[in-house]
């Protein structure tokens, strides 16, 4: 895009002949008519900043098209003040955009996918014209407000999670980015054998059950999923016995169903590292390793983890040593509980 192109003016108007073109700009709400320069120039912000910033965000580098709205003005203007009232450098404001711009992403790509199957739905019941382009309008101006409300308040309830989180998980370390914790990973068997054997639909309607359930489960245990990665999902937990209830609960709604897949799980506790929302440490590998070697329906863990068990309600049982890799001959261990929770 080299100019302006012909669009709405705000969010709510619905040309005769949409285009996707017009769509984008209903939801951005104004039409690029701005350089990268131009920007950069009005909010005082060095150009290169500027560019990092808007890279970080996710999106390539147009600093020298009309790609910009007085909306991303406004926006790096607010960047710019905040990072001057917090004291903060340029380097550190970039990593906690990039950090927004990753889960925007995302969230934005889950969001269509998801009210893309509602078009026929909201078509209907609203009386709107059938054309997909013609009902997003209608999308766009009777759930935008409503979403726009909904992030602020999803946003202020995770931050102050999180920092509950670092408060719980990094208590008595130096490095607030170093915690103790235990880390579970949850892995459908032969999913790659059953994704061919199914229709698209379906393998989408599989992997959203196991996300959502093991998502529940994870929440009601107060975990932490740190990402799902189709066929498998990787959580946080800073109470081992806890962790050990969430892998039995996964199992109860995943493994028990007969119409889904079974599931195998392994644990481990030690220090991780928590950077961009992720976790770093051999914990984290040692568990993903364990997936590998348990039996279907069965929690593998790690002698660590063992080790802070109470005895009066668990089992644990060493398994024979076996090579694990990146970690040489480990012997994992078996756990059931014995005992039915308070």
């Amino acid at each position: 895009m080299t100019g302006a192109e012909p669009g709405p003016d705000s969010r709510t108007s619905v040309p005769g002949d949409p285009s996707v073109a017009d769509l984008k700009y209903a939801i951005l709400g104004d039409v690029p008519t701005l350089r990268g320069a131009e920007v950069a120039a009005a909010t005082g912000v060095p150009l290169e900043d500027a560019r990092r910033l808007w890279r970080a965000l996710g999106f390539p580098d147009t600093v020298n098209e009309a790609a910009f709205t007085t909306t991303d003005r406004d926006a790096l203007a607010r960047v710019a003040e905040a990072a001057t009232d917090a004291q903060i450098g340029i380097d550190t404001m970039v990593r906690v955009v990039r950090a927004v711009g990753h889960t925007m992403s995302r969230l934005a790509d889950w969001e269509v996918a998801t009210l893309s199957d509602a078009v026929d739905d909201f078509a209907s019941a609203t009386a709107a014209s059938p054309d997909a382009l013609r009902t997003g309008f209608g999308l766009v101006e009777k759930l935008g407000p409503h979403f726009d409300a909904l992030l602020v308040y999803a946003w202020r309830r995770h931050l102050a999670a999180a920092v509950e989180r670092v408060e719980i998980l990094g208590s008595g370390e130096e490095d607030t980015h170093v915690a103790q914790a235990t880390v579970g990973f949850a892995d459908l068997v032969q999913f790659s054998a059953l994704s061919n054997e199914l229709a698209e639909n379906e393998i989408g309607d599989l992997v959203e059950v196991f996300e959502s359930r093991c998502s529940d489960v994870i929440a009601d245990h107060h975990g932490r999923v740190i990402k799902t990665l189709g066929d498998s999902v990787l959580f946080l937990e800073s109470d081992p016995v806890q962790a050990i209830d969430i892998a039995l609960d996964i199992i109860a709604v995943i493994g028990r169903d007969e119409r889904l897949p079974d599931v195998r799980l392994g644990l481990a506790t030690g220090p991780v590292v928590l950077r961009m929302g992720d976790v770093y440490g051999p914990p984290v590998n040692l568990a993903a390793r364990f997936t590998a070697v348990a039996r279907r329906n069965r929690v593998i863990i790690d002698e660590r983890t063992a080790e802070l068990l109470p005895p009066e309600d668990f089992e644990t049982r060493p398994l024979p040593a076996r090579p694990i890799r990146g970690f040489g001959d480990l012997e994992p261990v078996t756990v059931r509980r014995t005992r039915p929770r308070h």
